[in-house]
């Protein structure tokens, strides 16, 4: 099969179209956010959602309003005919098709190698090991520290550990787990924000808009993309969750000391031994380090955000990506 006779097949133009509507949205969605100088990360999470779930749904549904989207006349009208640029010859014998689906292998791999087999691992492993922790006792500093905040309240669970370790399972019998070296080395201000983050994640986990979201990114395991924006979203969820955190405790300096000592400065790990450094890719690490920096810096300088109007925003931008995509072939 020719790289022609592919991309006008049926499977191929959906890999096509899908991918064009998705790029179209990511820049739509970051010029709305920035001309309505939307802040809110809940805010800017609703925009980016769009980035992820309508490339799902565009061509199919431009297809049923249409369905000659796809014949000449209406590609000789459209903004922008992918076959086109499919068959241009970039160099002697290899045309931009070619590269086209290196780009889709090679977003393919990362998708398998780094987000769905590390998940199909992780609840494997979680179903084959049993979290194992003791309650704490009521006097101590993680039943002071979760009493003084308002809300429903987990059990919580201490594991006898060294490292600083905590989070959350959810479900319908959530539950917080705390390492031991996490209480010595938290102070009970520290303490008390990074329990309210992880309650925040399990109040945000009864709707569950990142499960949604990353089976749609599973549907779109091709598009590099998707790959990029459902990190975005990823990121945003836990500066939601800052927020939340510091609405409950009113300290984000607090949080901000709790991130640093969760994850400190690479200056601050030279002295340790390779073994207790993270076995991430260096890149990858670097990346992750940026946004944790990212976050402290936002609360060291918090200022509680205003209430931005939404609906109308959202609409335009909802409006314009249907629009703008549906002459894009």
């Amino acid at each position: 099969m020719n790289i022609s006779s592919l991309y006008n097949s049926y499977p191929g133009l959906y890999i096509a179209q899908s991918f064009a509507h998705s790029f179209t949205t990511a820049l739509l969605v970051d010029a709305a956010i920035r001309v309505w100088k939307i802040e809110d990360p809940a805010v800017r999470q609703k925009f980016r959602l769009l980035i992820v779930i309508f490339p799902v749904l565009s061509f199919p549904l431009y297809q049923l309003i249409n369905p000659d989207r796809g014949s000449l006349s209406f590609r000789l009208g459209a903004l922008f005919d992918s076959s086109r640029w499919m068959n241009l010859e970039l160099f002697p014998g290899i045309q931009a098709g070619l590269l086209f689906i290196a780009l889709l292998s090679l977003t393919t791999l990362l998708f398998l190698s780094q987000e769905l087999v590390p998940v199909v691992q992780h609840a494997l492993s979680s179903r084959r090991t049993e979290l194992k922790g003791e309650k704490p006792p009521d006097d101590s500093p993680v039943c002071k520290a979760l009493d003084a905040l308002s809300g429903p309240k987990p059990e919580v669970f201490l594991i006898n550990d060294d490292d600083l370790i905590i989070f959350v399972t959810t479900g319908k019998n959530p539950a917080l787990y705390l390492s031991t070296g996490s209480v010595e080395a938290l102070n009970g201000e520290e303490l008390q924000t990074a329990i309210a983050h992880e309650l925040a994640h399990i109040e945000r986990n009864k709707r569950p808009v990142l499960v949604v979201a990353f089976l749609l990114r599973v549907l779109q395991f091709f598009n590099i993309v998707s790959l990029i924006e459902f990190r975005r979203i990823v990121q945003e969820e836990e500066i939601i969750c800052d927020d939340v955190a510091v609405t409950l405790t009113g300290n984000p300096t607090a949080l901000a000391g709790t991130l640093r000592k969760f994850h400190p400065a690479e200056d601050e790990q030279a002295g340790l031994p390779e073994a207790a450094l993270n076995t991430r890719d260096r890149m990858e690490q670097y990346g992750h380090s940026l946004l944790i920096e990212n976050r402290i810096r936002r609360l060291e300088t918090y200022s509680a955000q205003m209430h931005q109007e939404e609906l109308i925003p959202f609409i335009l931008t909802a409006t314009a990506v249907v629009v703008i995509n549906y002459s894009i072939v």
